[in-house]
Order: structure tokens, then C-alpha cells, then sequence
């Protein structure tokens, strides 16, 4: 069984993915040789120049054509680096949800990793996450577990995307604040949670911006590789029909997990996009 549900496309993604699942002990220094090899081919393009007998305008998109190949490339390696987080963590990532009668039926069968998702997170951060499941399932959180909910995959989809937006959100502000803290610029009574309630406007929407185009898109896949895409039609009067989306049943558990495992991959990926731009310089800001 594949270790993630994404499948890889380039041949930097492919590679890292079969060390991944016959020798993962050798992931991080092979994510870092790929690393040096993109940079390589950066640094090499640059001091390219066009033949005289080609034409500007083919060699300018050849170029173009070898930059979106590095970004898939970067993309698929940012990717790996949260996988082998998982790994590192003993976390088995909830497999590609398949077609059945009840799809997220997997998800409830699945083992029961809460505490193991739990335990990767500070505890001031793991008290704004209980909030956040709150939020999401309501009081039912302290409910029984088992009791099985109906909830369109679109819908799921939209709730995992969150979180793992919600993680990487957390997992910066938290930085901050642990830094703020051991440097004693903070008072000792002072929590996450007060932090981040008297941070500017302006402060808050930076760190909850995603920093580059390639986490972006790791998020939209990623939770297409679980749900699928979207079926979404537009009607004949504009507007959005979703009336072909799946309804499932899950328990409050499986949802429960399911949110734990998106904060996770968000937290991974603030990791991973901090990790690779120290190696490869990839965001703009």
C-alpha cells in the first residue's frame, strides 16, 4: 500500500517516492541531492545563452517549459519532506478514500492515530486545536464518538483544505510565539491563545497567507487525492450545481482523525517550505 495517497508525476517525485517505500531511513539525504540538483540546473540555465540560429521566441518557452518542469519538481519534493514527517512520527497518512457504498467507512477502520497527531503539536497549540474540532463538530466533540453523521464529500473536502490551512497558520504563529517566549519578551501568565489574539490585523493575515504557489497546489491535490475531485456542473440560470456529490456516513471519530491529520499536514508543510527554501530559494517574500 503506497505510504500517501498523492501520486507522483515527475521523475524527481518518482525517485524519491520508491526510496521512500524500499528505504525511507535514506529520504532526507536524498531530498536533499535533489535539492542541489534543481539548484544546479537553475544556476546552469541562467548562464545559458540563446544560439544565434534559434529562434528568441522557442527558446524563450523551452526555458519556460525546463522552469515548470523544476516547479513540479519542488512541488513533489515538499511533498516527500511532509510524508517523511508522518513517518518519522510512526503516522500512517489515511489512504485515497475509493468508491463504495460507504467511502469514509476506511477512514473509521482505519487505526486510531489521535494521540500520535496529538502529540506533534505544542500543548498551547493542542488547546487552540481542540478549539478548532469544536468549532467544526460542535459539542458533538464530547459526544459519543460512534455516532455516524452524514456529510457531503464536497463539504469534507472543503473541512480538511481548512485545517490543513489552520495547521500551517498555527504552526507559524506558534513559532513566534515559542521564540517571543524563550527570549522573555513575553509575561510568564502569557498563552498562545492570548498571543494571537492581540496580534494586528495585518500580522494575522500574513501568517495566515500561504507563502508560495507550490503549497498551494499540494493542498488542492492532496485533498483531491483523498476525495476526488469536485463533481460540480454549472446550471443554466449560472449558478453551481453539486447535486451529483456523494453523501457519506462517518463517525465522529473518523472526522475527528480526519481533522487531526489535515492539521498535521499543514503544520508538516510549514516545515517543509521552510526547510526547502533554506536549501533552494523559492519564495518570493
Amino acid at each position: 500500500m503506497p505510504v500517501a495517497p498523492l501520486q507522483f508525476q515527475s521523475p524527481t517525485g518518482q525517485l524519491l517516492s520508491q526510496i521512500m517505500q524500499t528505504h525511507p531511513h535514506l529520504l532526507p539525504a536524498a531530498i536533499d541531492q535533489q535539492l542541489d540538483q534543481l539548484q544546479s540546473d537553475r544556476d546552469t540555465q541562467k548562464l545559458e545563452k540563446p544560439p544565434p540560429s534559434q529562434d528568441p521566441l522557442l527558446y524563450r518557452r523551452i526555458a519556460e517549459v525546463r522552469e515548470k518542469d523544476r516547479q513540479k519538481s519542488l512541488e513533489e519534493i515538499v511533498y516527500c519532506f511532509i510524508v517523511q514527517k508522518f513517518l518519522e512520527n510512526d503516522i500512517l497518512m489515511i489512504p485515497k478514500i475509493s468508491p463504495s457504498a460507504y467511502p469514509t467507512g476506511q477512514v473509521d477502520f482505519w487505526p486510531n492515530q489521535g494521540q500520535k497527531l496529538e502529540s506533534i503539536h505544542s500543548p498551547d497549540a493542542m488547546d487552540m486545536i481542540q478549539s478548532h474540532l469544536t468549532l467544526i463538530l460542535g459539542e458533538r466533540v464530547i459526544g459519543p464518538l460512534n455516532t455516524i453523521v452524514q456529510i457531503s464529500k464536497l463539504k469534507l473536502g472543503k473541512l480538511y483544505a481548512a485545517s490543513i490551512m489552520y495547521g500551517y497558520f498555527l504552526k507559524r504563529v506558534d513559532e513566534r510565539y515559542q521564540l517571543e517566549r524563550s527570549m522573555n519578551t513575553l509575561p510568564k501568565s502569557y498563552k498562545l491563545r492570548s498571543y494571537v489574539m492581540y496580534l494586528d490585523a495585518e500580522t494575522l493575515h500574513r501568517y495566515a497567507t500561504i507563502r508560495s504557489n507550490e503549497a498551494v497546489a499540494l493542498i488542492e491535490k492532496q485533498t483531491q487525492a483523498l476525495f476526488g475531485r469536485p463533481d460540480i456542473k454549472i446550471a443554466d440560470d449560472g449558478t453551481l450545481d453539486a447535486s451529483n456529490d456523494e453523501v457519506v456516513g462517518i463517525s465522529f471519530s473518523g472526522l475527528t482523525m480526519l481533522v487531526l491529520e489535515a492539521v498535521a499536514f499543514g503544520s508538516f508543510l510549514w516545515e517543509a517550505e521552510s526547510y526547502v527554501e533554506s536549501k533552494y530559494h523559492f519564495l518570493t517574500n
